[in-house]
């Protein structure tokens, strides 16, 4: 399944690289490679649903469902973990690929925290 996702500006840029590896098939942008950093978070959430792409963020703004309902997006996934540093950001993206389907992401709210991982998702997606 081919995803296109778009990782905010407080994730590592790095992260594009380790991503990529990890799922070739998808598309994965940094809001620096097109030209939204600095951007607000109301701006990178209309390009990811103009491209149709899910947000990986630390931003604890993305996970209201108030104002961004599951089901009327493209997909957010909410890092929640403590340090932030680049290798505990790779190993919580790695529990979420080794035990959530691609088809799991598109639609739904994910939140992940050093110790589980929840998904929120309407029933169309899942």
């Amino acid at each position: 399944m081919i995803l296109s996702v778009i990782l905010d500006q407080n994730v590592a840029p790095v992260l594009t690289e380790y991503l990529t590896i990890q799922r070739p098939h998808w598309i994965v942008r940094h809001v620096t490679d097109i030209g939204l950093n600095g951007a607000t978070d109301q701006a990178i959430f209309e390009w990811a649903q103009r491209h149709e792409a899910i947000v990986i963020t630390f931003d604890e703004d993305f996970a209201d469902t108030r104002m961004y309902p599951v089901g009327t997006h493209a997909g957010v996934i909410r890092l929640r973990i403590w340090p932030t540093t680049t290798e505990a950001t790779e190993a919580a993206l790695g529990r979420l690929l080794a035990t959530t389907p691609d088809a799991a992401l598109p639609g739904s709210l994910v939140v992940i925290d050093n110790q589980r991982i929840r998904i929120r998702r309407t029933a169309r997606h899942g």
